[in-house]
Formats: structure tokens, C-alpha cells, sequence
């Protein structure tokens, strides 16, 4: 008895992965959408006759059971991966982009947009090329030979920040390691970067792969239900809780539960705050949305927090800003009911555990919990708490500040003419902050500020993939002066692609966010403002540092209008709008705020001994604010 011969096709290893991807696809809700969109590609010796070549004879010649790859050019490779990132998150996780690099510097460039996508939790596909698997040419350019072992190269630096991590040594090892590497995309609990290094003579190594493996491939995105015992549990605490409140993180987000999330408080009357990957998950004039919680929250969030005898935390990974460094829920009584699809989240707070998509979660506890509603006298505390941080809002947004004007006061405008579709992007700096206490969200798709690693340099790239996954919308990302001197070449990319998108430059001469910090912390703004050096020291008034950003703008091929006030301001973001190029809209505004009012805390330790009359001061304010701060446990 003979065994049929498996139908093969002879591919390179390069080749049969491109092939191998454009078959994928991911499924929710009967949802399907492509898993990879396109490749991000530089290309230096290691991939340019390896996935290169795969992706050059894709696009001239494209397989018969799958299609094209679209490709990008990028300027850098940090930037590719946030723009892949970015694409990720506008998508819900359901999509994202493949980057590739060449070996050494180039496959070193991605390792940090790499922990930012899988601190964030989002999905991108890393391709960075690796020395040659035979050792032949040893050491090969650009390759960092360790001495302890010569299985060790610059990849290796990928492991503690992705998802997934493998090296093809050999061509059939790409077979299981592209299957792991899609469950891994498309596992809402533990997504993340994937990592598959490739050694450069193994990319354009030949194979008889099983045609089998290029077949067409649905991955569906689960959503884990509620278990009974556990909904009855976390019931029964909602049942007996006198000040609930709800924190919404980004699973609320990804999960696309926002309508549950806003049945649940309406039905409840349980208030709902927000983290900054949770806003607009509730809609900022929905009755029970009170806004941002934690140190960058507002004082109707915070006030209700600090009081809460039980928060319900629903998608969030509870970092320090959302509870203050472990100081914001200050009621000795207080409990914690998490519902995450991730345990490792679930169980922060020492919290009830519901791990669950959130979306059958909220539906769950609305069934479960028909006919309760929070006490008369909470309700009236929450819609008083509610209007005066409103009424707080409107004030930081619209200050007539001068002679320059206030960075809020921008977002003041920006937040008036945006539609609801349209999407703000943000990432460090100070305003992350302003934007977390004062940004009016209407809908989950409006926000886009990434603050679970607040890497300076992501938005312009975060602006690229934003509009790849959302053309019908006007994107708009707002840059500092210090995060544009980071990372700014993606701008040639959006002007070679001709991708329409709206910067909004604020220039401040300086670290607005990191300034205010060293000088409340006793270090005098040292190291953070951009004036002249020559040997005067870094806390002097020296002369201010005249780097034209918006002539370097220009230089990359956006079109620049400078202005100097709100109004300005505004008409210049109208002529924005309507032209079909991208804008980089230029305004100085105030290094020094004014910002939100505080009602919250974020522990930076302060040098315990000094010298310096302002540390010392510094170091016994930090002292009496850390009363409050504690582990939550029981």
C-alpha cells in the first residue's frame, strides 16, 4: 500500500511566508477583515534578497490563492511598528501590519515600538533579519558577537518585550512557528509583538512546502463567557455596595462593548470613569460618565474614587496612573471586581476575579442585576460631582490666556471641531494628561492617546496608521516640540503616500511635562528647556534655541501654516480640513500651563539626603503625600 505524495510548491522561505500571510484572516461576531494588512519593510543586507524579494515578486507577480501584500516605505523602523501599532488599535485588534529589518542596528530600531505594542496589548507582526544560520561568513557585518555562546544575536533583546519569539534556523520551522504566530495575534488575553527572527541565508533558502499550508485560514477571535459562580459572586458585591464606581479601561474598547457599558450604568446608576485607552468607551455627556480617573483624572472621577467602596474595573490593567500610584481609592473598605479577558489582569487589587470578554460580561451583570439601582442621595452626589468638573472643563479650555496661549485651550478648539468619527492622537508629554482630564470624547473611535508606554515619537508614525485604517476619517495628532525632534521622518512617508492627515505642532522650547515634574520634585526644570548652552548652567534663562520645526516640516513635503492664536488657530485647522494634503498647523504656547487643577498623586521618589534647599523641601512634601498610598490587599 502506497501513501499519496502531499502536493508541494517550492518556495523560499521569504516567499512562503508572504504567501502564507495574505491567507489569513481573523473572525469576530461573523466580522471577518484581513490579520495582516500590508508589510512595513526596510531593507538592508539580510532581507533585501529575502522577504524583500518575496515581497517584490508579490506585488509584480502575486500567488494565485492569496493576492497582493501591500507594502509601505518607512523612514525608520521604531516608526514602522508604531504605525503598525497604531493600525492595531484603530482596528479593535482584529488587523495590523508586518514590519521587517535588516540585521543589527535596523532589527535593534523595532525592540522598542515592540514593548510598546505588547504593553499596550496590541497585535504587530515583527520580521527582523538575524545572522547567517549556516555561520559561513562569521561574524557577519553589523553582527554583535557574544563570547559565551554564538546561538546569542541582537534579536535575542526581543524576548522579554513580545508576545511570541522564534528563529527559523531551519525552512520547516516556519511552518509551526507562522501557526503560532497568528493564534498568538488573534488571542485577545495574550496578544502582543511576535517576534520571528530570520537568519538572512534561511530567507532565501528554497523548500518543498505542503501547499496545504497556504490555504486560506480563518482565526476566530474568542469572546470568553462569564462564569456562573463568578457572576454571582460579583452580583452580590454590586448588591451590597453603598459607592460603586466603574473604571473602563481598553478591553472595553477592543471588546466593542461600549453600548453595554453604557446600558450597564444607565440601568445601574453606577458612575463610570474612565483610563486614557478607556475613553469615549461611555460618552462624555451620558449621565453616569464622570471622566478620567487617577493621577491625570479630573476632580468629578478622583472625588468619587477616593470614596468608592467598590470599584469595578472592566478591561484596565490598573496602572499607577489610574490608581495614583496605589493611592486614588482611598476607603479602607474598599473592594475590587475586575472583569478581564487576561488573569493576569483580573487579579490585580487582589480583585474579584471575572475573567471574561467584557462585552458578555457587562451584558451579564445588566441581566443579573435588573431592578438595582445605587441609593437616591449617590446619584445626586454623582451629577453634582459631574457638572462642577464640567463647568471646571470649560473654564481650562477657554482661559483667554496670554501672551501666548495655553496648550488647553488648544485642545479646547480641536475638541469643538472635531467630528465623532474622527480621531485625536497623543502620547507623552504633558498632554497625555490635560488630554485625559479635559478631552470630551463622544465616541470610542475619537481617542487615541497611547499611555500605557507614552513613547515620544509615536504619533506622527501613529498618524500613518490611523488613516491606513481609517481613510474616511480626519486624523489629527497632536505633536510637541520634543517628540518631533524624536522621531519625525515618518512625515516623508505620509507625503511619498500622499496619506492626507493633520499635525497640530505645539512649541514650547522645552519639556513642558518633565520640567513641571523636576521642579515640583525639588530639580529646578534642570535638563528640560531648549536655550543656548556654552557652559551656563541647564536651570539658566539663556537665550531660547531657534530650531524652525516648522520649516523643517515643510522640508519633508507637508504643507505648514503658522499661527499665533486660538483664532487663528481655528481657521488655519478649517483650511486644514479642506485640503487633501497633509498639515502640520505650527503654535508657540506656554511652557508653564496653566494646566487642570491636581486632585491626584503619582509617586516620584525624591532624593532621600541633598544638599539643595528645593530637593529637601521637595523630599518632606513627598513624604506627607505618601500617606495615602498602599497595597490593596485583604
Amino acid at each position: 500500500m502506497t501513501t499519496a505524495a502531499v502536493p508541494t510548491v517550492r518556495l523560499t522561505v521569504g516567499q512562503a511566508t508572504i504567501r502564507f500571510l495574505v491567507n489569513q484572516f481573523s473572525e469576530r461576531d461573523g466580522v471577518e477583515h484581513r490579520l495582516i494588512a500590508g508589510a512595513f519593510g526596510i531593507f538592508g543586507h539580510g532581507n533585501v534578497a529575502g522577504l524583500g524579494q518575496a515581497l517584490l515578486q508579490n506585488e509584480v507577480d502575486p500567488a494565485p490563492d492569496g493576492g497582493r501584500m501591500e507594502y509601505i516605505m518607512p523612514r525608520n523602523e521604531q516608526g514602522m511598528v508604531h504605525a503598525a501599532s497604531a493600525y492595531a488599535k484603530t482596528t479593535n485588534r482584529m488587523s495590523t501590519w508586518m514590519c521587517t529589518s535588516s540585521i543589527g542596528p535596523g532589527a535593534l530600531n523595532m525592540v522598542t515600538g515592540a514593548a510598546l505594542a505588547t504593553t499596550n496589548r496590541l497585535p504587530v507582526l515583527l520580521f527582523p533579519s538575524d545572522q547567517f544560520a549556516n555561520r559561513v561568513p562569521d561574524p557577519v557585518l553589523q553582527q554583535v558577537e557574544n563570547a559565551q555562546t554564538l546561538d546569542t544575536s541582537v534579536n535575542d533583546c526581543f524576548r522579554p518585550v513580545a508576545a511570541f519569539f522564534d528563529r527559523i534556523n531551519r525552512p520547516e520551522q516556519l511552518i509551526p512557528s507562522l501557526i503560532q504566530a497568528m493564534r498568538t495575534l488573534t488571542d485577545p488575553a495574550d496578544t502582543g509583538a511576535v517576534v520571528i527572527a530570520m537568519p538572512e541565508d534561511v530567507q532565501a533558502e528554497a523548500y518543498d512546502f505542503p501547499v496545504d499550508f497556504f490555504r486560506r485560514r480563518v482565526w476566530h477571535v474568542r469572546r470568553t463567557p462569564l462564569e456562573r459562580a463568578a457572576l454571582e459572586r460579583a452580583v452580590e458585591l454590586v448588591r451590597s455596595a453603598e459607592r460603586p464606581l466603574v473604571v473602563a479601561g481598553g478591553g472595553v474598547v477592543y471588546s466593542e462593548a461600549s453600548r453595554e457599558l453604557r446600558e450597564f450604568a444607565a440601568a445601574t446608576g453606577i458612575p463610570v470613569a474612565d483610563t486614557q485607552a478607556g475613553k469615549g468607551a461611555i460618552n462624555f455627556d451620558h449621565p453616569q460618565s464622570v471622566g478620567g480617573v487617577g493621577s491625570t483624572g479630573g476632580d468629578s472621577a478622583n472625588h468619587l474614587a477616593d470614596r468608592a467602596d467598590l470599584v469595578i474595573g472592566v478591561g484596565t490593567r490598573y496602572s499607577d496612573f489610574t490608581t495614583a500610584s496605589a493611592s486614588q481609592f482611598k476607603n479602607p473598605d474598599v473592594r475590587f471586581v475586575n472583569v478581564n479577558v487576561k488573569p493576569f489582569d483580573a487579579v490585580k487589587e487582589s480583585g474579584e476575579m471575572l475573567v471574561a470578554d467584557a462585552r458578555e460580561a457587562l451584558r451579564d451583570l445588566t441581566t443579573a442585576l435588573a431592578g438595582h439601582h445605587v441609593q437616591e442621595a449617590y446619584a445626586r452626589e454623582v451629577a453634582q460631582e459631574k457638572a462642577a468638573w464640567e463647568e471646571r472643563v470649560h473654564g481650562c479650555t477657554h482661559l483667554g490666556h496670554g501672551p501666548l496661549p495655553a496648550q488647553t485651550e488648544v485642545f479646547g478648539a480641536l475638541n469643538e471641531m472635531m467630528g465623532d468619527q474622527d480621531v485625536v492622537i497623543n502620547a507623552a508629554g504633558s498632554m497625555p494628561g490635560d488630554l485625559q482630564a479635559l478631552w470630551q470624547a463622544r465616541t470610542p473611535e475619537q481617542y487615541h492617546v497611547e499611555y500605557a508606554f507614552s513613547c515620544m515619537g509615536y504619533e506622527i508614525p501613529a498618524a500613518l496608521g490611523v488613516k491606513l485604517a481609517r481613510p474616511e476619517a480626519e486624523v489629527v495628532s497632536i505633536v510637541g516640540d520634543g517628540t518631533y525632534q524624536m522621531l519625525p521622518m515618518e512625515l516623508a512617508t505620509i507625503a511619498q503616500e500622499g496619506i492626507k492627515v493633520i499635525f497640530v505642532l505645539l512649541q514650547n522650547y522645552g519639556f513642558a511635562s518633565i520640567g513641571a515634574l523636576s521642579e515640583s520634585h525639588g530639580s529646578q526644570r534642570f535638563g528640560t528647556r531648549y536655550r543656548r548652552g556654552g557652559g551656563e548652567r541647564h536651570t539658566a534663562d539663556g537665550e531660547l534655541l531657534h530650531v524652525d520645526i516648522a520649516k523643517n516640516a515643510e522640508s519633508w513635503g507637508i504643507d505648514v501654516i503658522k499661527v499665533h492664536t486660538i483664532e487663528e488657530f481655528r481657521q488655519a485647522y478649517a483650511k486644514a480640513h479642506a485640503s487633501e494634503r497633509a498639515t502640520m498647523i505650527h503654535i508657540e504656547t506656554d511652557l508653564y500651563g496653566p494646566n487642570p487643577p491636581s486632585s491626584s498623586w503619582w509617586d516620584v521618589p525624591v532624593a532621600e539626603v541633598s544638599r539643595l534647599a528645593s530637593t529637601q523641601e521637595a523630599r518632606q512634601q513627598y513624604l506627607l503625600d505618601r500617606v495615602d498610598q498602599r497595597h490593596y490587599l485583604r
